[in-house]
């Protein structure tokens, strides 16, 4: 009987090293997540392992009411934040409704320009650069540049040691139609060109041809540029016609002149043309690319949605979501041939407001990092995220409650073992409306023991919407 205990205790001994030890493996194999202090925002399963009575959701801005001032047109339109100033660009025309053309239709193409102190009343301010019987107010930045100001699209230049004189950059043009070529003798050749600025008010070419040239793609659309700090590199993202879908395909650069052959993002669901694309980093967490590009339904009198897709690589657009994100709305503005485009860059417009302009001078609003969120209904649900690794001495979390909700957090060692002291149990639950609420446990908020190690993070809500996390 000895001798069969002792063997009996040997298998299960031998059974449970085995199983200890995938177990590890299994750990071992999952990916870590090391995300640093950044703010990482639920608009994908970049963070989410489980998901129990809980879903990923998107949430759709709300419509703004209208300015009391003169609205910006939106066409093509782009909107920067500089500091305490807002900057609005869109089309214009010197003549509204001429059709005499294609060359003199494009050469009555102009730039607009106004600017606004809060994002929501603009001024247009005279900038005495070019008299224009039909814009006396003189907001004009740019004329007289064939193609080019169907659709300019500035930015600001963030790469270090940018010279003060480049600060501004943009692009703009279009490829020549074949029964126009003759133009390009006149005109130059067509494609994306660049311009520089100081102000973003006064620009010039930085040279001649074209940066991007027209065979690499259509461009009839807004074509959006910008420095990229996670890559290190300009990125322009462009027009391009893939198996006779509207499609969007990228370049990039190391100095805004040469750029590498284009790659086709590959973004589109089957039958989806997809206008603008509106690609650009979040302005409180520029490691994740936004885009709203336009879906656009040729075969419906050529109306349009305003959609959502993310990145966090450049290979590739996430489309977690596939239903619109912006609709037409009620009544007739929204149901027009191309009627909802939204500008290029949401920016902020208040201590936790976020706008989004749409074609016809509409603003719709939303809470920062209000994408999406990690949803709980009125049944207790959990998340539990995947190993990460972070650093900071406390975790925020963007949260909205209900009266009767509330939200729980504990942290786990990478196999999903509670960590002693961050518990379930150790976690007050909380609830409200906060951008940045700083999580408690019985001890306090400190976490800075654990930074570095591979943990888990296990949300246990209710009635609750969670928009992002960061360490700090």
């Amino acid at each position: 009987m000895t001798s069969t205990r002792g063997a009996t205790v040997a298998l299960l001994l031998s059974l449970s090293a085995v199983t200890t030890g995938a177990a590890a493996a299994a750990e071992t194999a999952q990916e870590v997540r090391d995300i640093g202090s950044r703010l990482e925002l639920f608009v994908d399963r970049f963070l989410i392992d489980r998901l129990d009575t809980t879903e990923l959701r998107m949430h759709h801005p709300t419509p703004a009411p209208p300015s009391k001032s003169p609205r910006p047109p939106g066409h093509y339109a782009t909107v920067i934040k500089d500091g305490p100033l807002y900057r609005f660009y869109s089309r214009g025309y010197k003549v509204p409704d001429l059709q005499d053309g294609w060359e003199t239709y494009h050469l009555n193409e102009v730039t607009l320009y106004a600017e606004s102190k809060d994002g929501i009343n603009w001024t247009q301010p005279n900038l005495g650069l070019y008299k224009i019987e039909r814009y006396p107010a003189g907001n004009v930045v740019l004329a007289d540049e064939l193609l080019v100001n169907h659709n300019f699209t500035p930015f600001i230049d963030s790469r270090p040691g940018v010279p003060p004189e480049e600060r501004y950059k943009a692009v703009g043009g279009l490829r020549f139609h074949a029964q126009f070529q003759h133009l390009r003798e006149k005109y130059g050749a067509g494609g994306l060109k660049a311009y520089v600025s100081p102000d973003g008010i006064h620009w010039k070419r930085i040279q001649k041809e074209p940066v991007i040239p027209e065979a690499w793609g259509a461009f009839d659309s807004q074509n959006v540029a910008f420095w990229s700090d996670l890559e290190g590199c300009y990125c322009c993202y462009f027009r391009t016609f893939v198996k006779g879908y509207r499609s969007i395909s990228r370049s990039t650069s190391s100095d805004f002149i040469h750029w590498t052959e284009p790659v086709p993002m590959n973004a589109n669901l089957p039958g989806e043309h997809l206008y603008t694309n509106g690609t650009h980093p979040y302005f409180r967490s520029p490691h994740i690319t936004i885009a709203l590009p336009t879906r656009f339904q040729a075969k419906r009198a050529s109306i349009t949605d305003v959609m959502l897709m993310t990145s966090r690589t450049a290979a590739r657009y996430d489309r977690t979501f596939k239903e619109a994100f912006i609709r037409p709305g009620l009544g007739p503005g929204g149901w027009g041939n191309r009627s909802n485009y939204a500008a290029w860059h949401v920016v902020p417009t208040g201590p936790a407001e976020m706008s989004i302009y749409v074609t016809g001078g509409r603003r719709y609003v939303m809470r920062y990092d209000g994408f999406a969120s990690v949803h709980a209904g009125y049944e207790i649900g959990e998340m539990v995220t995947k190993p990460l690794r972070f650093k900071g001495k406390r975790l925020t979390v963007n949260s909205s409650t209900s009266a009767g909700g509330s939200v729980r957090v504990e942290i786990q060692d990478s196999g999903g073992r509670p960590v002693p002291g961050f518990a379930l149990d150790d976690c007050p639950e909380f609830f409200g409306d906060e951008i940045d609420r700083v999580v408690k446990w019985k001890a306090g908020p400190d976490v800075s023991g654990l930074a570095g190690q591979p943990v888990r993070l296990r949300f246990v809500m209710r009635d609750a919407d969670l928009f992002s996390l960061r360490f700090e």
